[in-house]
């Protein structure tokens, strides 16, 4: 059967390189940065011997950074929140490697669990906490790199009250 959604190859599709198109040496999409997150939270060796736990403040180290974007580290102890921000200009992907955390914004509540993935853009507001009971870590990627995390007021923090929840995002 012959139709247009029959596609069909002859010969070695190798042997035509003006066809493929190289690898990228650093990523330049969303679904590319997303697919970053993922390889490194598979690949604990890049950063769980990083990892720190600080009682009195959020723990971050910069794990890298390439052309115009920044990959970032965090751990949460429990009762450790980000405060109610946006990024700035910048875009990003938030990916959970270990334990629990809870995203507050204006639509309401969700939980966040190993393996979630959150993909934002500039200006997007949010709240990150650990209302667990267990430490938290998570991978931050950020384009372009985090210059600005204005903090918003107590009046946009009722905006975003806890009193609806969405279903968990996983990878």
């Amino acid at each position: 059967m012959n139709s247009d959604s029959d596609l069909q190859i002859a010969g070695d599709i190798l042997e035509v390189p003006h066809l493929l198109q190289p690898a990228r040496e650093h990523p330049a999409t969303v679904a590319e940065f997303v697919g970053l997150a993922r390889a490194i939270a598979a690949d604990r060796s890049q950063w769980a011997h990083l990892v720190q736990y600080d009682a009195t403040s959020r723990w971050y180290h910069r794990l890298r950074t390439g052309p115009g974007y920044e990959v970032w580290l965090l751990s949460w102890v429990p009762g450790q929140g980000s405060g109610l921000h946006d990024h700035g200009r910048s875009s990003g992907v938030l990916t959970l490697l270990e334990g629990e955390l809870t995203e507050h914004t204006e639509r309401g509540t969700r939980a966040l669990g190993a393996g979630a993935q959150r993909v934002f853009a500039p200006g997007y507001v949010h709240e990150v906490v650990n209302d667990s009971l267990e430490p938290a870590v998570s991978l931050h990627i950020y384009y372009p790199g985090l210059t600005e995390m204005p903090m918003h007021s107590a009046q946009c923090a009722a905006a975003v009250a806890p009193d609806s929840t969405e279903d968990v995002v996983t990878a």
